[in-house]
C-alpha cells in the first residue's frame, strides 16, 4: 500500500529547503562567488557525512525500511575522494578532519543507523535526491567559478551509474512511495527530513563565517597596500 511517502517529504520540508537555498554561503555559490578554499573544505566535510550515511545504509540494507531504497549506484563517498586528492593532493587524509558542525551530523547519522535505522530515509533523501536535482547545475557553477576543466574536482557531481537522472528519480520516489512503514514513522521521517536539512544549514553556516574571515583579510591587506603607496 502506497504511503505517499516522496509526495509528503518533498511538501514537508519546503520551508527548510528555501531556508538551506538562503544561507549566505548558497547564495554566493548560487550567483557564481565560490572561494576555493571553503569549498575544499565543503568537499572534506561531505566526505566524512556520506561515509556515515553509506555505512550505515550498507550496515542496514536488509532492514525492511531500507530494503528498497537501497542504491548503492547513489554512493558519493569514492568521488569525495577524487576532489579531495585533487584539493589536498594524495595525502588529504592527513589534512582533513570534520568541522564541529559536520561532527554532530555525522554523530546523529550512526546513532540512528544503531537505533531507528528507518531514519536514514530522511538522510538519504535530503541529500541524494538534492545531489540529482541540481548537481550538473552546480558542477557548472564550481567549473566557471574556479576555473575546472574536465571532471577535475568535480567528480562529486557525476553519478557514472546512473544513466537518466529523471528515470532514476521517479524509481527513487516510488521506492520511496512503497517503503513499508506506518503513518506514525513517515511522521518521523519529515521530522528528521528537516532536521536533515537544518544540519546541512550548520554546515554552511560554517563555510560563511569562513568566508567573512577572508573578506576581512583581504579588507586589511587592501588597506594596508593602500597606507603603503601613499607614505
Amino acid at each position: 500500500m502506497s504511503t505517499n511517502l516522496a509526495q509528503q517529504l518533498r511538501e514537508g520540508t519546503t520551508k527548510s529547503h528555501s531556508m538551506a537555498e538562503n544561507v549566505s554561503f548558497v547564495k554566493s555559490f548560487l550567483g557564481g562567488v565560490v572561494d576555493r578554499k571553503s569549498y575544499r573544505k565543503l568537499v572534506a566535510n561531505l566526505f566524512f557525512v556520506y561515509s556515515a550515511i553509506e555505512e550505515e545504509m550498507e550496515k542496514n540494507r536488509d532492514n525492511s525500511s531500507i530494503q528498497l531504497i537501497y542504491f548503492p549506484e547513489l554512493n558519493r563517498r569514492e568521488s569525495l575522494i577524487d576532489d579531495l586528492k585533487y584539493y589536498y593532493g594524495l595525502d588529504w587524509l592527513l589534512k582533513v578532519q570534520p568541522s564541529l558542525a559536520t561532527q554532530i551530523y555525522v554523530e546523529r547519522i550512526h546513532n540512528i543507523g544503531e537505533n531507528q535505522p528507518e531514519l536514514l530515509i530522511s538522510h538519504a533523501y535530503t541529500r541524494y535526491m538534492g545531489d540529482l536535482s541540481g548537481g550538473q547545475i552546480l558542477k557548472k557553477i564550481a567549473q566557471n567559478a574556479m576555473q575546472l576543466s574536465g571532471t577535475a574536482g568535480t567528480s562529486f557531481y557525476d553519478f557514472k551509474d546512473i544513466t537518466d537522472d529523471n528515470i532514476f528519480k521517479k524509481h527513487y520516489r516510488e521506492a520511496l512511495d512503497n517503503v513499508p512503514i506506518s503513518d506514525d514513522q513517515a511522521n518521523q521521517i519529515i521530522v528528521e527530513a528537516n532536521i536533515a536539512f537544518n544540519l546541512n544549514m550548520k554546515m554552511f553556516q560554517e563555510l560563511d563565517s569562513n568566508i567573512i574571515k577572508i573578506m576581512v583579510m583581504l579588507l586589511f591587506s587592501t588597506i594596508s597596500n593602500f597606507r603603503k603607496g601613499h607614505k
